[in-house]
């Protein structure tokens, strides 16, 4: 749920005049709300978050409605005799986030989120524990494999990012090389490994003047973050440092849940790219080529494009876009039929037997639910009890929100542009063997030098030579005319 909340407050952040412009910001922010309003209840003193209510093996046990559960459900804690750095730190980072995107609507709730986040982080750095250690019983579900470091260098950039204290910028850059954050070379980011996300944020600071006396450090940050980007583009010396990809073009890390895998990947190629524009580089230098920023946001689109159906099973695994998409999720609530058209309880394991086997969909549809995806061979069975595929996670939607406003609003920007154009006149000037192109009325958008060689490049309204034109023919003569 914390690293949900994270990814949602940095969608925001990155993206949220997208967001806006699709009409949903309010509904971003109030989903922030929802779990942070949670956190706080759950950290009930400096030294005490409630980390977990109930556990995997009883609630597995059940298949029944919400509304039908009687099953002793225990909640368990981490304190300073029963550490949990990694709970504690990426709860950190989800306020700090989130305090960012509360700072200028609601600046007593940011503050108050601030005022958490920074006791978490002290008592995650101060007792340090892989919580599942403390818990055992998350271990079967949600086993912490990359440990603690991760999650604190984590909490103390987002509190950096939220407070601009360089105490927290100075913990990040004293421990880059003993957490591993310029350690390791990743080729995922996910709710349990963090260090991508970590090295791309650390890169975003390198465009700021008062970061440079940071510059060594950061640099190795970027370094790191780098290598995940070309690992996405499969640009990477050698299999093992590269992220594989299905035939239809999927991120592929692991069987169960992979579009975790894909969402976190498309999110951080994006903002990559928009790093890459900022700082005026034209290209990524990869071991196996240059990328551009626009090759990146493509690279970005093209998971994206997949997720919603554009891949070899015609599927979106998006659940309720398009005219073909999981019908039969495993979700307990989805799968039952509601309690307004039955209010007759049903048991612990009656769902098994009425509802989880049943070959029918779905009666309740988890609209906007990304569920696991296809396996290596762009492969999808759309069965309940196939649970690493179908079933749906907040933190594979999460990254999501604001790349489709993103994309949505590229796209109709592009659109409008181009309605906008009702005419283009080519103008040729013989004496140099050139034409000029422009764009009617006013004036304005497209403006292209083009010569005999039929290449075109332009001279306003485009940003690079990549936006080309061609071919075109010169007539003999000094005529301008329409197409």
């Amino acid at each position: 749920m914390a690293f949900t909340v994270t990814m949602l407050s940095w969608s925001i952040i990155e993206y949220g005049e997208y967001i806006a412009n699709a009409g949903e910001l309010h509904h971003a922010i109030e989903a922030v709300k929802w779990g942070t309003d949670y956190f706080i209840k759950a950290h009930t003193s400096p030294n005490v978050l409630w980390a977990e209510v109930g556990d995997g093996d009883t609630d597995h046990y059940c298949w029944q409605r919400p509304e039908d559960m009687t099953t002793s459900r225990q909640a368990y804690r981490i304190d300073e005799n029963n550490p949990g750095s990694d709970l504690a730190g990426e709860a950190a980072a989800a306020m700090a986030a989130a305090s960012i995107v509360f700072k200028k609507t609601n600046p007593h709730y940011s503050h108050l989120l601030l005022h958490h986040a920074q006791q978490l982080f002290e008592f995650g750095d101060k007792y340090r524990g892989k919580y599942d250690e403390s818990i055992r019983v998350a271990r079967n579900y949600y086993t912490s494999v990359s440990g603690y470091m991760d999650e604190l260098l984590w909490a103390g950039m987002w509190l950096y990012k939220a407070t601009d204290n360089q105490r927290y910028l100075s913990y990040v850059v004293d421990n880059a090389d003993t957490f591993g954050g310029v350690g390791w070379s990743m080729t995922e980011f996910s709710w349990d490994v963090k260090f991508a996300g970590i090295q791309v944020l650390a890169s975003q600071l390198l465009a700021e003047e008062k970061h440079m006396k940071h510059k060594d450090i950061l640099k190795q940050y970027q370094s790191k973050a780098e290598h995940y980007i070309c690992a996405c583009l499969n640009k990477n010396n050698g299999t093992k440092n590269n992220v594989a990809l299905t035939p239809g073009g999927l991120i592929y890390v692991r069987q169960w849940n992979n579009m975790q895998h894909v969402s976190s990947g498309s999110f951080l190629t994006s903002v990559y790219s928009d790093l890459l524009t900022k700082s005026n580089r034209k290209y990524l230098k990869c071991h196996g080529g240059e990328v551009t920023p626009q090759e990146l946001l493509q690279f970005s689109k093209s998971q994206v494009d997949y997720i919603l159906g554009s891949n070899p099973m015609n599927m979106s695994y998006l659940v309720g876009f398009g005219p073909r998409f999981p019908t039969r999720v495993h979700h307990r609530g989805a799968s039952i039929v509601s309690y307004r058209e039955n209010k007759g309880f049903i048991g612990c394991t009656q769902g098994y037997d009425s509802w989880y086997g049943s070959s029918d969909p779905n009666p309740n549809v988890v609209v906007g639910a990304l569920v696991g995806g296809p396996n290596h061979n762009d492969e999808f069975n759309d069965r309940r009890g196939n649970y690493m595929q179908t079933e749906a996670c907040t933190y594979n939607t999460a990254p999501l929100v604001g790349i489709f406003a993103k994309f949505s609003y590229l796209e109709n920007t592009v659109l409008h542009a181009s309605s906008k154009i009702l005419r283009v006149i080519i103008r040729f000037d013989l004496g140099r063997r050139m034409a000029m192109v422009g764009a009617y009325p006013h004036g304005s958008g497209v403006s292209l030098r083009c010569t005999t060689s039929l290449r075109c490049f332009s001279t306003t309204g485009f940003r690079e030579e990549r936006d080309t034109f061609g071919p075109i023919q010169v007539p003999n003569d000094k005529s301008a005319f329409l197409f």
